[in-house]
């Protein structure tokens, strides 16, 4: 049982070292980039028929500046004025841009295969949004702007 407890709580600090203010910021800011990015996305893909990746790409790149300036000075309280942290943090968009809706269109096609090719689009773009979350919050603190 002590095993089991040295676990939990260890388990514990590691959530916790994740869950703390600027967890909570980095959400609100996602609010602000989701109303914004996730919009433009699926008016563009729903309404004006453009494919797959220029629309959520779009969504990226509306919903990117947006989160460079709120998570820089709002989330992270980030000071640093440099080429190197602009490039860092377009380096991670892009990467986590590729990653997450390379990896949601064909797993979400596999799964949803009998529907649609709308439906499937939709829900490629919702599984890929979920996944770029992720990668980016872990992407922005630990590696662009992270504290020395």
């Amino acid at each position: 049982m002590k095993k089991e407890n040295g676990f939990l709580i260890s388990a514990w600090n590691s959530v916790k070292k994740f869950m703390d203010l600027t967890t909570l910021k980095f959400l609100a800011v996602g609010v602000v980039n989701t109303l914004v990015g996730t919009g433009l996305m699926f008016v563009l893909y729903n309404i004006f028929s453009v494919n797959y990746w220029i629309s959520s790409a779009s969504n990226y790149i509306v919903g990117s500046i947006v989160s460079y300036f709120l998570n820089k000075y709002f989330t992270f309280q980030n000071k640093e004025r440099s080429a190197k942290q602009v490039i860092c943090f377009i380096v991670n968009i892009t990467l986590c841009y590729l990653i997450a809706y390379g990896l949601a269109k064909p797993a979400v096609s596999a799964v949803l295969s009998g529907m649609s090719e709308k439906v499937q689009g939709n829900c490629s773009m919702l599984v890929g949004m979920c996944l770029f979350v992720a990668l980016n919050y872990l992407g922005q603190r630990f590696f662009v702007f992270k504290k020395e």
